[in-house]
């Protein structure tokens, strides 16, 4: 069973639209947050072997707006390995029953020295 990482998501009165709803666009800042944290947690060995992990796609499917004064979780599990990259699933939730959007990057693993993919470490492959 894969790993899931959760973090709680602020939100800020800026992050709404004309409609009073969270814009669309701001969704992925939510899923960089999450993931940021994610990598600062469980990837930093990533980093000290100048490994970056690069945004190589990354899609939204939204399910219900987002307003200011919900609740926000964003959950994120490692859900595909590749040879050279892996995809992470978000959920967006409020912690009970709703769900508010799901979501996938494509990330690739990239030797910031040789400036070349390289393939996905182990033990992110033992997280899947």
């Amino acid at each position: 069973m894969p790993h899931t990482y959760s973090t709680p998501i602020e939100l800020r009165f800026s992050d709404l639209d004309l409609y009073g709803h969270v814009n669309s666009v701001i969704y992925f800042s939510y899923l960089e947050t999450a993931r940021v944290k994610l990598f600062a947690e469980l990837f930093t060995d990533l980093t000290e072997r100048q490994i970056f992990v690069l945004v190589a796609r990354a899609e939204c499917d939204y399910k219900l707006p987002i307003l200011f004064g919900d609740t926000l979780i964003v959950s994120v599990v490692v859900a595909r390995i590749g040879t050279t990259s892996f995809d992470l699933e978000y959920q967006l939730h409020n912690g009970a029953k709703i769900t508010y959007a799901t979501a996938r990057t494509t990330m690739v693993c990239f030797d910031s020295i040789k400036k070349v993919a390289i393939p996905v470490p182990e033990w992110i492959s033992a997280m899947a």
